[in-house]
């Protein structure tokens, strides 16, 4: 292997974004970074109201794990759960690769909707945007068998479906029109058929015991070491590696696609990653959104705050709406930012080292440990929550303070 293909293997794993985010806040502490002064001193009151949204959400800190599959459950019924007792899975390997084609697929589409798109929930009649609404949608077109070559077998993801999704389909879909425009519509189909002419590619990862669909990796995954326990950030490394190709090749380094991976000139190194900062947002929520559906097959997932926060715009909203954060240019939260500027790079970036440090302020708040309080927990409970309500609290539309032009496969 040669030292750029090694050297940018080095920067798929979730090690890689905790190391370069916490070197990027050492540096922001000592003043060194072009757009961002940071203020520890606002950081209580940031701990303070993720308690407060997280004692509102869950009263008795019963949290569940920051995931797609909370977005599932509308009105307080998990309509995923409907669907699968009804549906007689054979067995929990099925129901188990069931369940990572909807949330392969769910979490490939998640990526920021834009203020105006709504989905209407037939069940209910609600109008619902954002995360919330995409997840609603995707659901419909799975149950649907929108994305299925089985008419017989609805609930599940095809691979020469995917290969052949347009961006009408997907727009008939999730009720995208002149009204009710989606950001990033065509970016989000053409991802989708990245993801199934790999798939189709790779029989022996995604076909060993079905035919070529996203759920596949569930059976690479259960193989891996003994069989009976995977770490988290292995969960994340394997997506990066097997699904990696799928992204746009924003950056490619020895010719490995880095995927969420971005260029600031803050970040030295003495290698071939030099000025390189990977976020891995994406890929790191569907790792998250994971975890249940191993557990549920039959594997013990370790290690679960290996895996970093989350590099998005309600989790970095939180830190800039709350002071933690400050623009050297305020003028600049009024222009819309590219997802590759050295500004919004900057702010991900910082965010997730942020996230780290919020997260110990809240268990030591709450009484509780990395065990009882792991970071999945806090970020449900939690950041994602109070990020929004406090940009609700600054903004009537409730929109982020830093503007991010979204191709619809950043966040």
């Amino acid at each position: 292997m040669n030292p750029e293909t090694a050297a940018a293997f080095s920067l798929l794993s979730a090690e890689a974004v905790r190391t370069r985010a916490q070197h990027m806040l050492t540096l922001g502490l000592d003043g060194k970074l072009p757009n961002f002064r940071v203020d520890l001193s606002q950081l209580d009151a940031a701990a303070e109201r993720v308690i407060a949204v997280t004692r509102q959400n869950y009263p008795s800190l019963d949290i569940p794990f920051h995931s797609r599959w909370r977005h599932f459950i509308v009105g307080g019924v998990d309509r995923f759960e409907r669907i699968a007792r009804a549906a007689g899975f054979k067995d929990a390997a099925a129901r188990a690769r069931a369940e990572f084609d909807l949330a392969i697929i769910s979490v490939f589409l998640d990526a920021g909707a834009g203020p105006q798109w709504r989905y209407t929930d037939q069940e209910s009649g609600q109008r619902i945007g954002r995360s919330e609404g995409l997840a609603l949608a995707s659901l419909d077109m799975f149950m649907r068998g929108a994305f299925s070559a089985d008419a017989a077998q609805p609930l599940r993801v095809d691979a020469s479906v995917l290969a052949h999704l347009s961006a009408d389909q997907l727009a008939q879909g999730f009720r995208v029109n002149a009204d009710n425009p989606l950001v990033g519509l065509e970016g989000r189909a053409a991802l989708l058929r990245r993801l199934g002419a790999l798939i189709a590619e790779s029989p022996g990862v995604f076909a060993q015991n079905d035919s070529a669909r996203p759920g596949g990796l569930f059976d690479h995954l259960a193989a891996s070491d003994d069989g009976k326990s995977i770490a988290a950030p292995e969960i994340l490394s394997e997506l990066l590696h097997e699904l990696g190709p799928i992204w746009p090749s924003r950056i490619t380094l020895g010719g490995i696609p880095l995927g969420d991976c971005w260029r600031h000139p803050a970040m030295k190194t003495s290698d071939a990653t030099n000025g390189l900062v990977p976020l891995h947002k994406l890929s790191q929520w569907l790792a998250y959104s994971l975890i249940e559906p191993l557990q549920r097959g039959g594997l013990k997932v370790t290690d679960i705050d290996g895996l970093t926060g989350l590099a998005e715009y309600r989790n970095g909203g939180l830190f800039v709406d709350s002071g933690v954060l400050v623009l050297r240019d305020p003028s600049q939260a009024a222009r819309a930012q590219d997802a590759g500027s050295e500004l919004v790079v900057e702010w991900r970036t910082l965010t997730v080292a942020l996230l780290d440090r919020l997260a110990a302020t809240v268990r030591e708040r709450l009484k509780m440990d990395s065990h009882t309080l792991p970071l999945a927990k806090i970020l449900e409970g939690g950041t994602w929550a109070a990020g929004r309500a406090i940009a609700l609290e600054k903004r009537r539309d409730g929109t982020p303070p830093i503007t991010v032009t979204s191709d619809g496969t950043v966040f």
